[in-house]
């Protein structure tokens, strides 16, 4: 069986193609939504993206349809006008654009994103909202396309988990902070170790699951990067209804040979949860 946590390109092609999907989807007036299980089906409640934002902002409201991910990492941290925001893996602008509000008119957000599509989709929900101050930039966030010590926050919504090579992805986090800057995500984080069968399964790392750390591991891979106090924080677990909905939406040809819904459910039953990670950089 194939390690994915490997790094394997047709695992990152198949995150891209998935992502490009949504954004497709958005951008023809459709929304569209990666992590969980309604990324390019039907119309379906996804229990890993629903209910994430309270914001009532006409303006904003193409963006946060299109938005894919676990939390809403704008409300990890009270950002301050004047200063430099960083999305890692920005999507569809959402995060970026209620950063660029939050740190105008001297402050930048910024967002960097690998997928040709959701670029696209960010600045037209750019133009619609009117935001003057949001940068959206091509490029990987394992090697970010910006100079070290240049934003003072860098915030990422479900995305650190889809990468195959996370510790170059905190590291790149580091550098591009300012020293006394601040890490604040929201991800997907296990709880325990999944086992092989279920780990490689190409739908649960599309869909967030099955390529996430799990907590002892993202905490010890930040303080590797140089990070000071990193924290994990719960904000959702998933019961056995969210667990089913997600594993009715593997493709049978997915599933270990011989293993049904139930199973799924079974290896998955408490070994996820959403949360917020915090970390930050120490001042020299």
């Amino acid at each position: 069986m194939t390690d994915l946590a490997t790094g394997t390109p047709e695992l990152k092609e198949a995150v891209r193609e998935r992502y490009a999907a949504a954004a497709r989807a958005s951008l023809d007036l459709v929304g569209g939504s990666c992590c969980g299980s309604a990324c390019c089906a039907e119309d379906r409640a996804d229990p890993v993206t629903a209910d994430l934002y309270d914001e009532q902002a006409p303006d904003l409201e193409g963006a946060l349809s299109a938005s894919l991910g676990c939390g809403n990492p704008t409300a990890l941290i009270e950002l301050q006008p004047g200063q430099d925001v960083l999305d890692l893996g920005s999507g569809g602008g959402l995060d970026v654009l209620l950063s660029a509000r939050r740190v105008a008119p001297t402050g930048i957000a910024y967002g960097v994103d690998m997928t040709e599509e959701m670029l696209e989709l960010a600045q037209r929900n750019k133009r619609a909202a009117g935001v003057t101050n949001a940068v959206f930039i091509k490029g990987s966030i394992e090697d970010i396309p910006l100079p070290d010590n240049s934003v003072d926050v860098v915030i990422s919504n479900c995305v650190i988990n889809l990468s195959t090579n996370k510790p170059a992805v905190l590291r790149e986090a580091f550098r591009v902070l300012r020293p006394g800057g601040s890490f604040a995500v929201s991800d997907i984080v296990l709880t325990r170790a999944l086992e092989p069968e279920w780990a490689n399964l190409v739908g649960l790392w599309t869909g967030c699951v099955a390529g996430a750390l799990v907590d002892a591991d993202y905490l010890r891979l930040l303080a590797e990067a140089g990070f000071a106090e990193p924290a994990i924080q719960v904000t959702r677990t998933y019961d056995n209804d969210d667990l089913a909905e997600l594993a009715g939406a593997l493709p049978a040809s997915e599933l270990p040979a011989g293993a049904a819904v139930g199973q799924a459910i079974e290896a998955l039953q408490g070994a996820f949860v959403s949360a917020f990670v915090r970390a930050g950089k120490p001042i020299d």
